[in-house]
């Protein structure tokens, strides 16, 4: 069969769901599946909870290549006009998941046309954006003996052009950890301030002095990123709040130094609780965003495969602050992430992010070509 590659996209993008929401996206993925794999025996299928696992048995396997794509939406209310725009409210795919599930299925066509020597493993994941949904399937056994030897998986990236595959032998994405901390205090009159303690204060004094972690504590070669996007305090101009609530962001190029940086973000924060006689109630959430680290041999082999390919610009390019739960996967299996170049104006996660669909065609072709060569080395 040949797969209509844009449709596929588009009917995706229609239907953009929460991780461990994606129902009706495991349905349809369920579907073209099945059409995909209709009369290939060697297919064996598993599902775990909205996830998707297909495996192809190999001719003479001496090991399980691994490809993964992530399957959920995100929060955001689309604006991008589309005549195929989200529609599921309040829902949009804004981070390019329904551009990877259809290479994912693409590729998935391609690799059961003819049985590979090796075994091959494509993963439908759900819940990349907000649970670690790589961690909570490895965790829960969901591969068994099933799990690959080596695991690739790529991201879209709107400031490359099509045709672009960008990626390193070291760290492509940061590893983050999610910051909540509260501080509470004793409300009262803003006339009265010496009959109250206030919270909004200590924690302005935190986000200050927060600052000087990154620029005092983290080798200024290596780098880190230590951001408080939210702040909640108080509900009026007279009165003094009793409870302050920031919510942040840490993110690495290592493990370490996101020890490192949380460490230092949670003496902080205990001292300025102490300093201002606060209570502080500290949550510091890494789960299975760890750093994106290539294993270099196969990073190498990858691209010194796609600098061979006349339609293929091979970009070397520097880590990104981004985060992404497969960088967990990769902690256990070795395995490569690349960039993959959409050519649109707007970042991801924007509402109006739209991807250059040029871009499937390109991608299924030539990833393709390489995980036969790795399907049957």
């Amino acid at each position: 069969m040949t797969l209509d590659l844009i449709k596929i996209r588009r009917d995706l993008h229609q239907i953009p769901e929460i991780g461990l929401e994606e129902f009706e996206t495991q349905a349809y993925l369920l579907d073209r599946i099945a059409e995909i794999t209709a009369g290939k025996d060697f297919v064996e299928q598993r599902t775990w909870r909205t996830g998707i696992l297909v495996y192809l048995h190999g001719t003479a396997p001496e090991k399980t290549i691994g490809w993964r794509t992530d399957i959920d939406g995100l929060p955001i209310v689309e604006q991008t006009g589309l005549d195929f725009a989200s529609k599921h409210e309040g829902r949009m795919h804004a981070c390019g998941h329904d551009m990877h599930m259809t290479t994912a299925l693409g590729l998935l066509d391609q690799l059961v046309q003819v049985q590979p020597k090796n075994n091959l493993l494509f993963l439908f994941q759900p819940a990349e954006e907000n649970e670690a949904g790589g961690m909570l399937m490895y965790k829960d056994n969901a591969f068994g003996d099933w799990i690959p030897d080596e695991f690739y998986g790529l991201h879209v990236r709107p400031d490359l052009k099509v045709g672009d595959i960008a990626t390193n032998t070291g760290t492509l994405f940061a590893g983050t950890c999610e910051v909540k901390i509260t501080f509470t205090g004793k409300g009262g009159h803003a006339a009265f301030p010496h009959e109250a303690n206030d919270a909004l204060v200590a924690a302005s004094y935190f986000i200050t002095q927060v600052q000087s972690v990154v620029s005092r504590n983290v080798d200024p070669i290596e780098g880190a990123v230590v951001t408080f996007g939210s702040m909640h305090a108080g509900t009026t101009n007279n009165v003094i709040a009793e409870t302050a609530f920031l919510h942040g962001t840490i993110r690495t190029l290592t493990m370490e130094m996101n020890l490192l940086t949380q460490k230092r973000v949670k003496t902080i924060a205990e001292g300025v609780a102490a300093a201002f006689d606060v209570e502080l109630d500290l949550e510091l959430k890494q789960g299975g965003y760890l750093p994106v680290e290539n294993q270099p041999e196969l990073a190498k082999e990858l691209m010194d495969f796609f600098t061979a390919e006349e339609d293929v610009n091979l970009i070397d390019i520097l880590p990104a602050m981004t985060g992404e739960d497969f960088g967990f996967l990769l902690s256990k299996v070795p395995g490569v992430m690349f960039w993959l170049g959409i050519d649109t104006p707007y970042a991801l996660h924007h509402p109006k992010m739209s991807p250059n669909e040029a871009a499937l065609p390109f991608a299924v072709e030539n990833i393709g070509k390489f995980l036969k060569m790795k399907a049957n080395q």
